[in-house]
């Protein structure tokens, strides 16, 4: 179940970012005896990030439904179920007569192939950045009415990005640590250069050890991690297990500095690390805690 919940929030954090629709959609009016009454406009989101940017938006009346990995906030549960991320019910869909459903894409690009020849309209945000979240943000908030909630949140974010910014570059460049990003441990994943995750380790005063590769995420041999030797790794999956007892049975990861100094750590909410939506910004305090305590 761990490594479902890591795909799920991987999922929405992979690919580069789209824009599907360029309008957006008002309210409508139905007729009445004393005039018109307004009709709210009816959405959908089939992926976790888009789910939690319309809530912040104050769009909670508005989202008739959400898929089942749609886990936060709490109300999102409350939601109507429209099938799981990778495989939602068009008929569900339909039936719910969504003004417009979000997505994400990779495992989504089918069914947003499919809703689209429907005639749906579609909005795909996948952003591969911090600055295409926020143009993500922020066209959302025009598609939906709410420019001005997407501002005020995108300055949020932008407050906490500047406070994180300001204690980095106090952090002198060779005082800098090296950081390994353990994604998932069989096989030994991490994040590449232009990764999403990348920037935020970078935002936050790491170095990432796998920099210098090109994919985004990619396979990693454990010879690499010892010859690279990290001072600090994080594992972006929540176990129970407690992680460096389990590193240091790997062979030859006891010689390794963040073993030997006890720098190892899997409590950060993979949600607000993995996930590009609002609550990056969390992810990103948290991380430069764990490397700047």
């Amino acid at each position: 179940m761990r490594k479902i919940n890591f795909i799920v929030a991987l999922g929405t954090g992979l690919l580069v970012f789209g824009v599907a629709l360029t309008r957006s959609v008002p309210a409508g009016t139905v007729p009445s005896q004393a005039g018109t009454i307004p009709v709210k406009p009816r959405y959908i989101s089939l992926a976790p990030a888009t789910t939690e940017i319309l809530f912040a938006l104050g769009l909670d009346e508005e989202i008739v439904g959400v898929s089942s990995f749609c886990n936060y906030p709490l109300k999102a549960k409350t939601k109507e179920k429209v099938g799981t991320f990778s495989q939602p019910n068009v008929e569900k869909i339909i039936s719910l007569k969504p003004d417009i459903i979000f997505c994400t894409g990779l495992e989504q690009t089918p069914v947003v192939n499919a809703l689209r020849q429907l005639n749906l309209k579609v909005y795909v945000s996948d952003p591969s950045n911090i600055k295409e979240l926020l143009n993500s943000i922020r066209d959302i908030g025009r598609l939906t009415g709410r420019e001005k909630e997407a501002d005020t949140l995108i300055n949020k974010m932008e407050q906490v990005l500047g406070q994180v910014n300001v204690k980095v570059k106090l952090i002198p460049p060779e005082k800098r640590l090296k950081v390994f990003i353990e994604i998932w441990h069989d096989p030994l994943m991490t994040v590449g250069k232009k990764s999403f995750v990348d920037e935020v380790l970078t935002l936050a005063g790491g170095i990432n050890i796998a920099a210098d590769t090109l994919q985004p995420y990619l396979y990693f041999s454990p010879e690499q991690v010892i010859k690279r030797n990290p001072d600090c790794i994080i594992q972006t999956y929540m176990s129970e297990n407690e992680p460096l007892k389990t590193i240091e049975k790997r062979l030859g990861w006891k010689e390794i500095s963040a073993v030997k100094h006890g720098r190892v750590y899997n409590d950060i909410n993979p949600d607000i690390l993995l996930r590009p939506g609002p609550r990056i910004v969390e992810g990103l305090q948290e991380l430069h805690k764990k490397l700047y305590p």
